[in-house]
């Protein structure tokens, strides 16, 4: 349903009455080449659509320029709903309207909710839905052109100017769009008026500014000379032609053919700059002249005598200087075209590796995403090559008699990385077009502007978490991180702070929000992060341990404060009695003090575990532990071989049920060996009671320091956390040291 209602928008390009376009044969491919473009590559194509956001407050709409529109990628805003002009709504609207806000990201709703509107031909409704769809799907361009003509047959038409200038400052480049929009101004604007033909030249300039380097700008760059013509300033026409045969397009051999008709359709001098037009026209005369002089030369010896050589009027251009002329700018033309042609050649394969340039909800496979990843690799490294390699190409040398002189080195040089870095941009935001639901695109995208501009790395982000992936917590994430890296901890708060708002519960985001604090040594608000998320998860044990454990930790490390950390952990297991990684921490809280006053509370610790709802395994990993702490601090003797002998009917007692549990046995709800938080290993093999002389291998316990995170029901965090098993730092203690000190069992 979602792709239907894409599709219903693709024939729409331009108005029917617009008689500036003409219909464009599909182009051949440059010379060694033998594929062919996609069949969308320069047509009209079918919207797409991002996530949905929230939905926003609808800000008041600026005024459109009198003279030109400038786009700003980075801003977003549509046209307030004009109060409702036709009584109440339509009588399904409000159930549809509620459909489609119960469940902003499916698509299929908002479709429905806008062909009911356009099937009742209700203005105020249509208007309502359009402004609600756009705030969340601005890259659908053919809502924006419904949009606009809705207001247009509405009588309405600077209401329909600001529909449009809204749309391209979220698509800038959406040729489509563009060409809408200029079609709008031509049937509206007063062409008498003088300030008209100015206006239109000025936003057609901001088109090929926005656009005219996309590779299907092509029917963008026709419309202008065709414009131009229409005016009948030839001169400027032939400027726009110059132009587009620089610039490497689909069709860009139909450029040059355009060219060349229009040439030989008008005299040199109504098409060329006067600077041009008599630099050439010399050049012909001085040529024409050597010509003559020769001719003359071999007809002075077959005149008669006394016969004088009949005068040439001065400063007479005939059709045959024309005709030089004409040569003269096709040579220096053709130069252009072979160098533009190589441009396109080295392109090609990538563009026709581009079967979806345009927004789509369905996802892209992974062919499509290398051929992007692939095409941006390439463009990349040319702007790279350029900036190492700062030998001028021969080709774009000034040609010989050229109107425009050569410029020093370091300006070329300059130009040339201008050049390609603007084309690298541009290549950037058609990617973002196809691809605007992968963040990995919007993360290369601030990669590479960031060296250039904080400003510009920073509205990217600003585009992509606000706009088009609102609820990807990661590259939120990755905005808050660029935030706090460049100093601006107020940003990275207001970042963090907006995406925990928008996805409440999310455990990664709150550790951020509290890591944030204590790195800007805000301890306090650290610690009441942290308490909060306790006190707001104790109907959720599993979390509630999980941020306990956290508060814990940093009470003790950073803190200082025990004793506050052990009241955290005691009363998180009175929630979560059967939670071995709070269990496991409070051990090792309590091995951490003093020896001589922590034995008690270490043992207490394991006695408690044992008396938990916990599985064999981990309640024999306590037991060794406890074994392990009395080795190494105990007192006396007695208390050693004391609790070495509990040990031991422990591994009688449940020995059974732990082999049990290693065979499949599903009593063990924490599984801490499998547990990414360090806090759990894997047991290594019993000891049978009649092989004393063989020792008891444990690992020892992991410290404070160590991350108890939370499991995979808090999303990907866990992978942060991962640690190796406490076996592979090679510790292979026994408990017979002395090979015998304990007494055969």
């Amino acid at each position: 349903m979602a792709a239907e209602g894409c599709e219903e928008m693709s024939g729409n390009g331009e108005l029917e009455d617009s008689s500036a376009m003409e219909i464009i044969e599909d182009p051949a491919p440059p010379p060694t080449e033998t594929s062919e473009m996609s069949e969308n590559g320069g047509g009209s194509i079918p919207p797409e659509v991002p996530e949905a956001p929230e939905a926003p407050e609808v800000p008041e709409v600026p005024e459109v320029p009198e003279a030109s529109v400038v786009p700003n990628p980075a801003s977003f805003s549509v046209p307030p709903a004009a109060e409702d002009e036709e009584g109440e709504l339509p009588v399904d609207f409000e159930r549809l309207w509620k459909a489609a806000h119960d469940n902003p990201q499916d698509f299929t709703s908002w479709t429905d909710l806008l062909q009911y509107c356009e099937q009742e031909s209700h203005i105020t409704a249509s208007r309502r839905a359009l402004v609600a769809f756009l705030v969340r799907y601005p890259l659908c361009y053919g809502y924006w052109k419904k949009f606009a003509d809705l207001e247009r047959r509405a009588g309405y038409n600077g209401k329909a100017e600001e529909v449009c200038v809204q749309g391209l400052q979220s698509i800038p480049l959406s040729v489509d769009l563009w060409i809408h929009y200029i079609n709008l101004l031509l049937g509206t604007l007063d062409m008498n008026l003088p300030e008209s033909p100015r206006r239109i030249r000025s936003v057609f300039e901001d088109a090929v500014a926005a656009a005219g380097l996309d590779f299907h700008s092509d029917r963008l760059w026709d419309l202008y000379v065709e414009w131009e013509k229409e005016q009948g300033d030839m001169r400027a026409a032939t400027a726009v032609l110059d132009r587009v045969l620089m610039v490497p397009t689909q069709l860009y051999n139909t450029h040059y053919d355009k060219f060349k008709t229009h040439l030989n359709s008008h005299t040199p001098k109504e098409l060329l700059s006067p600077e041009e037009y008599e630099e050439l026209r010399a050049l012909c005369r001085q040529s024409q002249k050597a010509e003559r002089a020769e001719q003359a030369q071999e007809e002075e010896e077959e005149r008669p005598p006394g016969e004088e050589e009949p005068a040439t009027p001065e400063g007479t251009d005939t059709e045959e200087l024309m005709q030089k002329i004409r040569e003269q700018v096709l040579v220096r033309r053709d130069k252009v075209y072979q160098q533009n042609e190589g441009e396109v050649r080295k392109r090609w394969h990538f563009e026709d590796s581009i079967k979806r340039p345009y927004f789509h909800v369905k996802p892209l496979d992974r062919i499509q995403l290398r051929a992007w990843h692939s095409y941006l690799d390439w463009e990349i490294a040319q702007l790279s090559k350029d900036s190492e390699d700062p030998s001028p190409d021969p080709n774009q040398e000034a040609q010989e008699g050229s109107e425009v002189t050569t410029q020093p080195q370091e300006a070329t040089e300059g130009e040339a990385v201008a050049r390609d870095d603007h084309r690298v941009r541009i290549l950037f935001e058609r990617c973002l077009i196809a691809c605007a639901l992968y963040e990995e695109f919007w993360t290369r995208y601030v990669q590479y502007l960031e060296p250039q501009s904080l400003e510009e790395a920073r509205a990217v982000y600003k585009r992509a978490c606000e706009i088009h992936l609102t609820h990807k917590h990661t590259i939120h994430m990755q905005w808050a991180t660029f935030e706090e890296r460049h100093g601006d901890l107020a940003e990275a708060r207001r970042v963090l702070e907006a995406l925990e708002k928008r996805l409440p519960g999310l455990a990664v985001v709150r550790l951020r929000r509290a890591g944030l604090e204590r790195r800007a040594g805000r301890l306090d608000e650290s610690e009441a992060l942290l308490r909060q998320a306790v006190a707001e998860s104790k109907e959720k044990p599993s979390l509630h341990a999980f941020y306990s454990i956290k508060l814990a930790r940093l009470l003790l490390k950073l803190g200082k404060n025990p004793g506050k950390a052990r009241g955290v952990l005691q009363e998180a297991l009175e929630i979560s009695p059967d939670n071995g990684k709070v269990h496991m921490n409070l051990l090792e809280l309590e091995a951490a003090g003093d020896p001589r006053p922590s034995a008690e509370a270490v043992q207490e610790c394991v006695t408690r575990a044992l008396a938990a709802p916990l599985s064999p395994r981990t309640k024999i990993l306590f037991s060794q532990r406890g074994l392990q702490y009395a080795e190494d601090y105990g007192n006396s003797i007695q208390s050693v071989l004391s609790i070495y002998e509990e040990h031991q009917k422990l591994l009688k007692e449940l020995g059974g049920k732990k082999r049990g549990a290693e065979n499949g046995d599903n009593e063990d709800p924490e599984k801490l060996s499998k547990d990414d938080d360090g806090s759990a290993v894997a047991m290594p093999p019993q000891v049978p009671p009649n092989m004393p002389h063989v020792p008891i291998t444990t690992p020892p316990p992991p410290v404070m320091g160590s991350d108890m995170s939370t499991q995979a029901g808090y999303g990907g965090y866990s992978s942060w956390y991962q640690q190796p098993q406490y076996g592979s730092y090679g510790y292979q203690n026994t408990w017979n040291y002395s090979q015998g000190y304990y007494p055969p069992s």
